[in-house]
């Protein structure tokens, strides 16, 4: 009598480590982006610098409406205790230990595994797919840095197992970079099934404040980045409230980064009080727990939606219908250093998508900043090719059609001229003078030229 071995079980691993990514999640698998699976584990990480001092996702408002879409919820952290997610990976020679570890720790024997990852650019993520060697994975992204290049080579024996990158449709009709150096295809997760479970969280949410079509300012800290200081960080929130009642709102609520100092929202209450508008900042004196910025897009339906670069202001836009503007992404693309900094592709789809918030008659209009969307592929390469040519050097004729096309005033803030210099790319120094910036004479002779022209002007 012919035996058939008996078929493998399937687990399927997804690791988040924010609400907004167990939201993609659950979304992609209501819509069926994945196969059956014989068990569904979550895996939630704490990323921040001091886990125990912040809420883990799984003890959020709301994730209990998420919870059903898995058999099982793991702490990462709990596992590999005292490491930090975000620190820590196996030596290579320990990952088959690690694995059998995990296996049994798990109760996952000998099933197949596939995971599913965020930033696989990054620890924790490439310490999970280390550690399962085996495993097939997928990508998934919940915010614009998918839009962006890789930030880092990967190593192939990660990169060439990623089937697909999973992404919300934020900028309608611009294609993801991230991971396309292996041949990895996007993968859009619907926006009506994102929206659907928002409105789970936004029902299972703390209550927040009643406040009437008010203009919602956003903070990010990205001070706590070292992108600005604490001060012009502070002055970009009373910007955000300056040109918002400019604009005639006179009821607004600022949701602050759950780790911002509370003496900003003090200051923000004071100016409130001197441009006589109504100020509604919402704290842990009015929240017990932070909510996402799309759970007041549901509750409050705002006017106007005021940020720097978050993602939450093109959800507003794009998945919402909401009006939104920006503020201090011209200072942002001249500090972000390295010019490869993660950041760099946010920015520049904030800046080229959104109008200017001191833009009384585009912001009013809804009319997007100095890009269109038609434009915004041929922007998001030439900047991706420029951040990463090692990793993309198949970009670099689709970059030099834009910069020699399409760099002007506007856009060159989208680019450094030395960086230009450096690729030999249109908008760099020509090759016969690349010396000079770096010639000794002549920033001496510059520098006593600028002298003189202060004296005379004295």
């Amino acid at each position: 009598m012919r035996t058939f071995p008996t078929p493998r079980r399937t687990t399927q691993i997804f690791v988040a480590s924010t609400l907004y990514g167990v939201a993609t999640l659950a979304a992609a698998l209501d819509t069926d982006c994945y196969g059956p699976a014989d068990r569904r584990i979550l895996l939630v990480c704490n990323n921040a610098g001091v886990p125990e001092t912040t809420v883990s996702l799984d003890r959020m408002p709301g994730f209990e409406r998420l919870r059903d879409r898995f058999d099982d919820v793991i702490s990462w952290n709990e596992t590999i205790a005292p490491f930090h997610p975000s620190g820590w990976a196996p030596r290579p020679d320990d990952a088959p230990l690690w694995e059998r570890y995990l296996r049994l720790l798990w109760k996952l024997g000998d099933d197949q595994i596939e995971l599913t990852v965020e930033s696989i650019q990054v620890n924790p993520a490439q310490a999970i797919a280390t550690v399962f060697t085996g495993a097939t994975v997928d990508v998934y992204a919940d915010g614009l840095m998918s839009y962006g290049p890789t930030r880092n080579k990967i190593d192939p024996l990660i990169g060439t197992r990623v089937r697909r990158l999973l992404h919300l449709d934020l900028v309608p009709g611009l294609e993801p970079v991230l991971l396309s150096e292996f041949g990895v295809k996007p993968e859009i997760v619907r926006t009506e099934a994102f929206r659907k479970v928002l409105g789970e969280l936004s029902d299972a949410a703390p209550s927040v404040p009643a406040v009437e079509s008010p203009a919602l300012l956003l903070g990010q800290y990205l001070s706590a980045l070292g992108l600005i200081s604490a001060a012009e960080e502070e002055e970009l929130h009373l910007r955000m409230m300056r040109g918002a009642v400019a604009l005639g709102h006179t009821r607004l609520v600022f949701k602050p980064h759950p780790t911002a100092p509370a003496q900003w929202s003090q200051a923000m209450r004071e100016q409130a009080g001197k441009l006589g508008a109504e100020l509604t900042v919402l704290d842990d004196g009015l929240l017990t727990a932070p909510v996402l910025a799309e759970v007041l897009y549901e509750r409050m339906r705002p006017a106007l939606v005021v940020g720097c670069f978050s993602t939450a202001l093109l959800t507003a836009s794009a998945f919402y219908g909401l009006p939104a503007a920006r503020v201090g992404t011209e200072l942002l693309l001249e500090r972000l250093t390295p010019y490869e900094n993660s950041n760099r592709v946010p920015v520049t789809l904030v800046d080229a998508l959104l109008p200017e918030l001191t833009d009384t008659e585009a912001v009013k209009a809804g009319r997007p900043g100095e890009g269109s969307e038609t434009e915004i592929s041929a922007l998001v390469r030439a900047v991706g090719f420029a951040m990463q040519p090692k990793i993309y050097p198949a970009l670099r004729s689709q970059a030099e059609a834009y910069l020699s096309a399409r760099l002007n005033r506007t856009t060159w803030r989208y680019f450094k001229r030395r960086r230009l210099t450096s690729l030999g790319l249109p908008g760099g120094v020509p090759a016969q003078f690349a010396f000079l910036p770096r010639n000794t004479t002549v920033r001496r002779v510059a520098k006593r030229a600028r002298s003189l022209r202060r004296s005379v002007a004295r």
